[in-house]
């Protein structure tokens, strides 16, 4: 068995608690929070144990991290516990890799787990439980194939049928069930069925398969068992079998309910410790308990896909780069493109918890984002479009050091040192030959003020046998540098620059979202939802660094003054080779496009 976890749980619960919790002013509200709180205060239950249990076959979205946000955080706000629980009762779609890429992004988001589990830990304990419906005449073994269930399934209007093999005595049904047990039978060709009601309204219950044939190795479980359990019934086991006291599920899991309470009653484990004592036996101590299940409305966001089949789609047929490409909404994707577990959890406690479906604006997780990075991210000098600048009435060679904030709000991030000189990169969209209305930039005969330098005036413009501008001459005033009487002298403009000689050229990234409509599984326009992929989602282009941004690690996260938020790419950054990513704009361009 693969169990990480202690072998006794401790007496008393530890919080597990992510870093932005003691941050906030006030306990969160909403309705799992009230029925927890209410449920500690009646005395039904003395500590509160939640679990996030994903399928290890893709990597985490970003309709993963509210789950992730609100299991974890309820168990720390509350002191209690939270299982990871990776629910791998599907082999061959399923990969170890998937499980580290889980465990690596819930750690990235800021939590720890309790107990690291999998349904796999508990296939024994599945197997006793089904032979026990089956002695007690509420389970059969069926040979129907999968059309032929769809068939007597029926349908939302018209009742299902019985099948002709539903009547098989206990005994015929626990010997058929055991020798597929033991792989005697070919694959599919029978399974394993709950006897519930085939003219439920519900269509989960009519008589719904749990255990089904696959002759397929398990990634921990090796070639053990050729049968394996259908999720609806290894999930409501699983976690009844780790105490778990609140299962918190998304609403699409609302009408499985009923199927779970059923398998939790029938099989009634805290009853039957004959059925877990393999979990003894291996030092695990359990108490399995009945939980309850809440569903809450998931995390929908526009522009986005959340499809796993989708997302898997976007990187076989080359959509984009990989999982974490910094187009994907996948956590992998979002940690790469520079978003912040801190900005997801504002995300996430801004959005609520309800039974409301809604559609949430990207641009309301970019404003969490932005909103974070403008109090973490030290600025930094770049220039992505550059059109040189030579200050003429500085001597050639002219080389000095400027001093400047790290952060223009926060004095504990220190200063840097800036290389100046007598030419310059400053971005081409901040000249304009023929400026118009409005605009407060370099223009011919212009003033405009040089960040931390002073006021400098344009007074030729250079252009190539194309006629396209190629240099600007400008002055200086050198009565208007930092402690000279003309330091405080106004002009409506402030640019950026480096130095020419000294910047660092780096490869810099333009992400935008991938999708080009806030609504791309929608169809309505008759197109598919790969037609509305964002052609323009990624630009690549050659730009020129203050050096104190290039030598940086990993990961590392800068304001590019007045460009935007960028990040060092995780996998491409090199100090000797600078590979940045832009996270987000300094604001929201999309809504000026949308009203365009």
């Amino acid at each position: 068995m693969s169990i990480d976890h202690p072998a006794t749980a401790p007496a008393t619960p530890t919080a597990i608690v992510h870093p932005a919790a003691s941050e906030q002013a006030a306990p969160q509200q909403d309705f799992i929070r009230q029925i927890v709180r209410d449920d500690l205060a009646s005395g039904k239950h003395h500590a509160i144990h939640t679990r996030f249990p994903p399928e290890p076959n893709g990597y985490l979205h970003i309709g993963h991290a509210k789950a992730i946000c609100l299991n974890f955080g309820i168990a720390g706000e509350f002191r209690g516990w939270c299982n990871l629980r990776l629910d791998d009762t599907n082999p061959g779609k399923e990969d170890p890799e998937f499980v580290e890429g889980i465990k690596d992004d819930v750690r990235w988001l800021g939590f720890e787990w309790h107990a690291l589990r999998h349904a796999s830990d508990y296939f024994e304990v599945f197997y006793r439980s089904a032979l026990k419906l089956i002695e007690d005449g509420v389970a059969y073994v069926d040979d129907l194939n999968a059309e032929e269930m769809r068939e007597y399934r029926g349908t939302l209007t018209a009742a299902g049928r019985n099948s002709p093999h539903r009547e098989r005595s206990v005994a015929e049904n626990l010997d058929l069930f055991r020798r597929m047990r033991a792989g005697e039978f070919a694959d599919g060709s029978k399974t394993l069925r709950a006897k519930i009601d085939m003219s439920a309204g519900n269509i989960n219950m009519r008589d719904p398969a749990i255990y089904r044939i696959r002759k397929i190795a398990h990634q921990n479980t090796g070639d053990a068992w050729p049968i394996y359990p259908m999720y609806d019934y290894a999930h409501c086991l699983s976690d009844a079998l780790e105490g778990i006291t609140h299962s918190l599920c998304t609403l699409e899991f609302e009408d499985h309910r009923p199927l779970y309470d059923w398998f939790v009653d029938k099989v009634d484990l805290p009853n039957h410790p004959q059925l877990w004592q393999p979990l003894v036996d291996a030092g695990l101590s359990t108490v399995p308990a009945k939980p309850r299940q809440i569903e809450f409305s998931r995390l929908n966001l526009s522009y986005c896909i959340t499809s796993k089949r989708k997302l898997a789609q976007l990187v076989n047929e080359n959509f984009v780069d990989g999982w974490d490409d910094p187009r994907m909404n996948t956590l992998r994707g979002l940690r790469r493109r520079g978003f912040t577990p801190a900005g997801l959890r504002l995300l996430i406690e801004r959005v609520g918890v309800s039974k409301q479906n809604s559609v949430i604006d990207y641009a309301v997780l970019e404003g969490c984002i932005r909103e974070d990075l403008d109090t973490t991210a030290a600025r930094r000098m770049a220039v992505l479009d550059p059109l040189k600048l030579v200050l003429t009435n500085l001597p050639e060679g002219h080389g000095e050091t400027l001093t400047f904030a790290n952060h223009p709000k926060n004095e504990s991030f220190g200063t840097r040192e800036v290389p100046f000189a007598r030419e310059l990169w400053i971005e081409r969209e901040d000249f304009a030959e023929v400026p118009p209305k409005g605009f407060h930039r370099l223009k011919p005969e212009g003033e405009v003020r040089l960040r931390g330098v002073g006021i400098i005036k344009c007074e030729q413009v250079i252009k190539d046998a194309d006629g396209k501008v190629s240099e600007l001459h400008c002055a200086l005033d050198p009565e208007t540098r930092h402690g000279m009487p003309g330091a405080d002298r106004k002009v409506k403009g402030t640019i950026h620059w480096v130095s020419a000689k000294h910047a660092v050229a780096a490869e810099v990234r333009i992400y935008e979202r991938l999708f080009s409509v806030a609504a791309p599984d929608s169809e309505e326009d008759g197109k598919s939802w790969l037609d509305h992929v964002n052609p323009q989602a990624k630009q690549v282009v050659r730009g020129w660094l203050e050096p104190a941004a290039a030598n940086v690690d990993p990961e590392q996260r800068f304001q590019f003054e007045r460009l935007g938020y960028f990040v060092a790419d995780r996998v491409d950054h090199r100090a000797a080779a600078p590979v940045f990513n832009r996270t987000v704009t300094l604001r929201d361009t999309w809504a000026a496009q949308a009203g365009a």
